[in-house]
This record gives structure tokens, sequence and C-alpha cells, in this order.
């Protein structure tokens, strides 16, 4: 382990990182915010680029590559020491009045794109705050440290291993000859697709802080909203839609979107087995759950069609906007929303859960089982598309998932013992794990009503979504550590 190497690169991030809280003073100086609610930005600013410093600084001529070792390492800590410097201006904005545990839980659902939380009365507050947990989620979405990959190679430090551990998806492969050429195509494409949603927000009538704004976290998939309503604030069918789209197109493997853009086709998605399973899961849920509604005259067939649509897309691409309080619909449908995150977006995308390629892959593995037992001498493979699966894929999948299942029955036992009842515990875990935001029961609005230590374990829950678990859960086995 090379320990200096890390504090140098975490120490380089994390003053890289301080720079981004200048934004949120522009925006409130801009709309005359009030001036204690920008203080704390410079407060923190102070503070993060001075810890960033004091760790880079005396290690500075400690010049070497990342082994991947060190990379799951520096991630790992970036993340968390993120979160913890990033809940520094809804700490000190006294208005706020949020605990420790409180500003972290709400700093860590920024960056991981989770869209929970715990404040209240968003309507009312400075446009700097707001602007603020908006643009962590959008730095958040693609990962700021795939951002840094691009900078490092210029300060001396290699990206690759960072770039391995950080980036979400069974296939980490790149799609440029350099990781920083592939970094600096990723952001191109995502904030392409940011400045043409917040066009298209702008169009359909909303201002354009909110259009900025809202354009951050769609294609982050990330939920937050300016507006305690979110999305039905502003009670509009196009803007709706919009939303709908983007999310979508944020939900997918964005080396399709790199593919189709340099070979100008739009063919390379249908070929994606993956793609078509993603469009199938949502086209079949929607249809459910607006025949459901009308069929319990809970609406309209017009409403209950653009109601389904919506909700099903953000809900099952882990972004977490609602239009109205689905949670209230009758019957079975917020538990098969809930149910809908698990799979959320494709891999490579900025969407949460499971990732649709690994579900795929545990229905085929099924399917396999089965015919083995029809036909126990029969060499059948597992294919996605045309591409035959290796059983050791097939053996990560499943060591995925039951390391998934376990940290959600752990976790949902310590809610519990804290004194959440079972529904609100259960969403609430699932929410963060697949790094969601809205819950059901006393979560379904926010998550103010829960107290510090539920909102510490949900904070290394979505540290854990966001990371897709074995990125931090393998720090805590023995042979991480051995030489």
């Amino acid at each position: 382990m090379q320990v200096k190497v890390v504090q140098r690169v975490v120490g380089i991030l994390l003053s890289l990182f301080s720079i981004t809280l200048i934004t949120p003073v522009l925006v409130g100086w801009l709309h005359d915010d009030p001036f204690n609610s920008i203080v704390p930005f410079f407060e923190a600013f102070a503070a993060t680029m001075g810890v960033g410093l004091l760790l880079a600084l005396p290690v500075r001529r400690h010049v070497g590559t990342l082994r991947p070792r060190d990379g799951f390492l520096v991630v790992v800590l970036f993340w968390a020491v993120l979160g913890t410097f990033g809940c520094l201006p809804f700490y000190l904005y006294s208005p706020l009045d949020l605990s420790l545990g409180a500003a972290i839980f709400e700093s860590m659902s920024g960056l991981t794109t989770t869209g929970a939380t715990v404040i209240v009365g968003l309507d009312l507050l400075p446009r700097s705050i707001l602007f603020y947990r908006q643009q962590m989620q959008w730095l958040g979405g693609m990962g700021i440290i795939v951002l840094a990959i691009a900078v490092l190679p210029m300060l001396g430090v290699g990206g690759q291993q960072l770039f391995k551990a950080e980036t979400p998806g069974i296939s980490k492969g790149k799609f440029t000859p350099r990781i920083a050429g592939t970094a600096k195509a990723l952001w191109y494409i995502y904030l392409g697709l940011t400045v043409t949603c917040a066009v298209a927000y702008f169009a359909a009538g909303m201002s354009v802080f909110d259009a900025i704004s809202h354009s951050f976290s769609t294609v982050a998939i990330g939920g937050f909203s300016t507006h305690d309503a979110s999305i039905g604030y502003f009670d509009s069918t196009a803007i709706e839609l919009i939303a709908v789209v983007f999310m979508l197109i944020s939900g997918v493997n964005f080396a399709l979107h790199f593919t189709a853009a340099r070979q100008y086709s739009l063919m390379h998605y249908w070929r994606d087995e993956e793609f078509r399973t993603y469009i199938r899961i949502a086209l079949v849920l929607t249809i459910i759950t607006a025949c459901y509604l009308f069929l319990t005259e809970t609406s309209d067939w017009k409403i209950s069609l653009r109601n389904a649509l919506f909700h099903v897309v953000s809900i099952g691409t882990t972004t977490g906007f609602t239009s109205e309080e689905y949670f209230n619909w009758p019957g079975f449908l917020p538990v098969l929303l809930l149910f809908a995150s698990f799979s959320g977006g494709c891999t490579g995308s900025t969407a949460g859960g499971m990732k649709v390629m690994r579900v795929l892959l545990l229905f085929k593995q099924g399917q396999r089982e089965m015919a083995r037992l029809v036909h126990p001498h029969a060499k059948i493979m597992v294919k996605v598309g045309r591409q035959t699966m290796s059983n050791r894929m097939i053996d990560v999948v499943w060591g995925f998932f039951a390391s998934y299942v376990a940290l959600l029955a752990i976790m949902l036992l310590l809610l519990m013992a804290a004194g959440l009842d079972q529904e609100s515990a259960f969403s609430a875990v699932v929410a963060c794990l697949n790094n969601l935001g809205p819950g059901l029961g006393t979560v379904a609005a926010n998550y103010s009503s829960l107290g510090d230590f539920s909102l510490y374990v949900l904070s290394v829950a979505m540290l854990f979504g966001r990371l897709e678990i074995f990125t931090l859960l393998v720090l805590f086995t023995p042979a991480f550590w051995r030489q």
C-alpha cells in the first residue's frame, strides 16, 4: 500500500472539489441571497481547501502509479471524505438547523445521486443552498473522480486504477485509447445532455434557474428538486415528458451514446440486449401501472397513463422525481415501483440499482439451471446478445447479489432496532441502497423524522450503492490489507 501516494491523490481531489463551493456563492450573489446564506460556503471552502492542501503538500514529491488496491482505497476515502466536507454548508447555515448526521445524510444523498432529503421547505430556501444541492448531484452523477482523471495525469498521477474502481458497471472497458480520453468523452456526452435538457425545460416553461437546476438532477438520475412538490410543482405534461425522455437517456450505457454519436447510427442501441430489456421493463411496468390506476378508478385513462409513465421511469431509473403522492396509490403499486428500482438503469449509466445487466444475467442463469434439470449432461452457455458470458462473470454476479441481500438485511434490522416500522425501514434501505431517494411509510416524502443513527446507517447504504458494493466491501477483507 502506497500510503503517501494515496494521501497525495486524496488531497489533490479534495482541493479540486473545494473550487466547486465558489459557484453557489456567485448564484447567491446574482439572486440577492441573504449574506448569512453565502458565508457558510466561504467557511466550507476554506476548510476543504485547507485540509486538501495539508494532505497534499507534505507528500507532493511522492509521485507514483496507483496500484489496484490503492485505487480502491482512494475512491472510498474520497467519497467518504467528500460526503463529510460536502455537508459543511448545510450544517453551517443555521436556519436549516440540521444535526451533523442530517447534514452528512443530505450531502451523501446529493453526491451519490440518491435524492433522499431531510430538508423541509425547499421553496423558501436561498438560491445558493438550492443550487448547491443540485450541483452536488450533477458532479456525483458521472463521478467527480472520472472528471478528475482528465486532470490527474497533468499532476503526475495515473488515473487508470481510479477509473476501474469508480466507474459503475460490470464492464469497465474504455472506448478511447487513453483513460483520460475516456473520462473526457464521458463528460462531453454528459455536459451535452445537460445543456440540451436545460434548454428543453426552459422552452417548456421553467425559469432559467429551475431549468438548469432540474437538468442537473435529471441527467444525473438524482431526483433533487428546488421545490417540495418536486416536478409536480409545475403541473405540466410537457415538463414531465421532457423529464421522462432525459431520464431514460441517462439510464442508458454511455458507451452506447458514444458509439451512436461517433458512427451516426441509432441501431447500436437496439442491438444491445441490455438496452432492449431496459426499455421492455419500463413499457411493461407502465402498462400494468396505468391499467391498475384506471381499473381502480383512481384517475381517468389519460391521467393514469401520464402518471404511470412518469413514475415508472422516475422510480425505475432510480431518479426519484415525483409529480404526485404515488406512495398513496392503491394496492400493490407503491411496492411494485419500489421493486422496479432494483434493476435500475443500464451498466455504465448514471442510474443506481443492481443494473439491468445483472438482473438479466441472474434470469438467464436461472433458465440455464432449469434446462440442466431436464438435460443434465448438456453444455449450455449463458449469452447476452452474441456474447457468451464466462462462468467467472456469473459467479461475480451471484456474489454481488448475495452481498446485496446480506447488506439489505443487516441495515433493515439496524433501522428496526432504532425504532422504525418494518415498511419504512425496508423501503428506506432499498431506496438508499439503490440510490433512489423516496421510500414508503414515514420516509415517503422525506427523511426528516429519522434520528442520527438511522441517518448514518442510510448514508453508508448510499455509499455502498454508489460504489456498487464490492468497491467498498473489499476494504473490510483481511486479504486487502496484507502486503
